[in-house]
């Protein structure tokens, strides 16, 4: 093989690819990309099992060949050559070695042959919808957060995407939750979606979807069946993922709907004061209690360690007084995803679940389980 690509196209590739590829492998084909020559270039490749990443860059291809190289290896190399530099990649069949030029600068890498690099071949892929770029980095920023790390509920560690009739109109919702709070967000369903399974996106995969679209064009093209995803992105980059095999629990029987007592505060300067009474609070229990009455917001901490903290808000609040307490890092996750310049709070009584919005009727809905204080 022999090719010669332009350093800024192939530094971006790689960036895209190299990022599932795990930093430490028991199984040395998986630390590596595949390179292989295709009509429209060079074609590069990754993939640690549960999830392969290809794309293609325009190359000068002078002889027609594919092997594999360590990933990380070859994006520093790529990464610290000079800007505008041209890359020339040759392999020479007796070595098994990649030989990697550029200006002044030569290395030698050791290669694996590219019959032993394994394809996540997705199968039959039976629903195809494409959804604008940003409608799909909303889902995925707004609801991500709440993903659970816990792996023994493996089922709640991804994104769960359906579709759902509201008010006879069909919605693709996103919902993410770690069982201490929960992001739903819905936008209107893309054309072909209908009859979609639900499916559950797991957690890397989602990472790297949002820095795809991050990335991309203004639209992506999905492909699903129960098993697997494959997203199409524009500029040629393709992700295929295993989907997670687990039931995703009725999360509509936790968000509360007679929660009548409501609060509405200026979201940034709540945010700021959350932030400001947290710094008291202990690592473990980051407890904030909100009292709340009639036109006013009081927060406090304490802390038997460190001391304690207040700090009060105008607010427009007209039920019964009432004192709840919250953890401080949860409600900063949850009021960074309002679009607002307001949080309404729908709440009931200290120990029941608490229901965020911009306002009512808004695409993005969280709920909040109450901390005793």
């Amino acid at each position: 093989m022999r090719v010669t690509v332009e350093r800024a196209a192939l530094l971006r590739s790689l960036g895209h690819v190299h990022r599932v590829v795990e930093r430490r492998n028991t199984i040395p084909i998986l630390s590596n990309v595949l390179l292989r020559t295709g009509e429209n270039g060079l074609q590069l490749k990754a993939t640690d099992l549960d999830i392969e990443v290809t794309e293609t860059v325009a190359a000068d291809v002078l002889d027609a060949g594919a092997t594999t190289v360590p990933a990380h290896v070859i994006y520093d190399i790529v990464r610290k050559l000079p800007e505008g530099a041209q890359v020339s990649l040759e392999t020479s069949g007796e070595t098994g070695q990649m030989t990697i030029r550029s200006g002044r600068s030569r290395f030698a890498l050791g290669a694996l042959p590219e019959g032993d690099f394994p394809d996540l071949a997705a199968g039959e892929l039976p629903h195809s919808f494409s959804i604008p770029a940003s409608e799909l980095k909303q889902l995925i920023e707004k609801t991500q957060f709440a993903i659970s790390t816990e792996e023994t509920r493996y089922y709640l560690n991804g994104i769960y995407f359906h579709t759902v009739e509201v008010e006879g109109a069909l919605k693709l919702r996103a919902v993410a939750t770690d069982g201490h709070r929960l992001a739903r967000v819905e936008t209107d369903a893309p054309e072909g979606s209908r009859g979609m399974p639900g499916i559950i996106v797991p957690r890397k995969a989602v990472a790297e979807i949002q820095k795809l679209v991050d990335d991309g064009g203004e639209s992506v093209q999905v492909e699903l069946s129960p098993a697997k995803i494959r997203l199409t992105f524009a500029g040629g980059v393709t992700l295929i993922s295993k989907l997670i095999d687990g039931t995703f629990p009725d999360y509509q029987r936790v968000i509360p709907t007679g929660n009548d007592k409501r609060l509405t505060v200026e979201r940034d300067a709540f945010a700021k004061a959350v932030d400001r009474v947290s710094t008291i609070s202990s690592e473990r229990g980051r407890a904030v209690k909100l009292a709340v009455a009639e036109g006013r917001l009081a927060l406090s901490v304490t802390n038997p360690d460190a001391g304690s903290a207040t700090e009060e808000l105008d607010v427009d609040y007209e039920a019964s007084a009432l004192d709840i307490g919250f953890n401080a890092r949860y409600l900063l996750d949850i009021t960074a995803q309002l679009q607002g310049d307001t949080a309404l709070f729908k709440l009931a009584d200290p120990g029941s679940p608490t229901l965020i919005q911009d306002r009512d009727g808004a695409p993005a809905l969280y709920v909040l389980m109450p901390m005793r204080v």
